[in-house]
């Protein structure tokens, strides 16, 4: 009982706590407000694990207005959140929307601006979850932390070429039933240089996550000791 009200105040308290991915840093310099990014027409979370729009968001599937960043092989990448246009010096991230943080990235057969992300092209190449039971610390709150941000480094082995840069925050206060997580997706554009030959494992997305995944539903309230972070493993590179 005492874990439903906990739950019930929590969700009422961050119902309007929506955020979407607004910068991208490389290599440490702020490229600037939704620059190389495919914007959503809102910041409201995707829920339904089998949309399209779980790949790049609402109205992502095409990238035709967007500039495409150019970014070294091996980069050191940074993605930043927040709940309202632009930072606005408030939590990034609304405290009570806990949860992991994911990157993955998809090589374009041609162009990133013409790519839709559809099929078996995705690579996971960064995670965070639930990192101290005891406090119940999850990745979302250092971002909060860090203003929003979290990074990343660009495998240095994957070939030269155009790729989407997939940034994903799954919160899980309301899910506990399914649909219920709040799928928060970015999409950057980036035409990568240098770079090897390497052939990492990939995923369609959707297609990696079931509504039944214990990353997607699940009880975050009762004193969790373990999370399952959704989708494969995270490729090193």
């Amino acid at each position: 009982m005492k874990s439903t009200l906990l739950s019930l105040l929590t969700c009422a308290a961050v119902a309007q706590a929506h955020f979407t991915m607004q910068y991208i840093w490389v290599d440490g310099t702020d490229e600037g407000h939704n620059t190389y990014l495919r914007i959503p027409p809102n910041n409201n979370p995707v829920t339904d694990v089998t949309s399209t729009d779980l790949t790049c968001n609402v109205n992502g599937l095409s990238g035709a207005n967007v500039e495409t960043a150019t970014v070294a092989a091996g980069t050191n990448i940074t993605l930043e959140w927040h709940q309202h246009d632009q930072r606005t010096g408030e939590d990034a991230i609304s405290g009570g929307h806990k949860g992991p943080v994911l990157v993955y990235i998809a090589k374009a057969p041609s162009t990133a601006a013409s790519f839709d992300g559809q099929g078996t092209v995705w690579t996971k190449v960064y995670e965070s979850g639930l990192l101290d039971p005891s406090s119940q610390e999850w990745a979302t709150d250092v971002v909060n932390a860090d203003n929003g941000k979290h990074s990343f480094i660009l495998p240095a082995s994957i070939p030269a070429g155009e790729y989407l840069i997939r940034g994903e925050i799954i919160a899980l206060h309301v899910a506990s039933s399914y649909p219920g997580a709040q799928f928060y997706i970015g999409c950057a554009q980036v035409k990568v240089t240098g770079g090897g030959s390497a052939s990492p494992p990939t995923v369609a997305l959707p297609g990696a996550y079931q509504g039944s995944d214990p990353g997607i539903t699940v009880n975050i309230y009762n004193n969790l000791q373990s999370y399952s972070i959704p989708g494969p493993a995270v490729w090193s590179g």
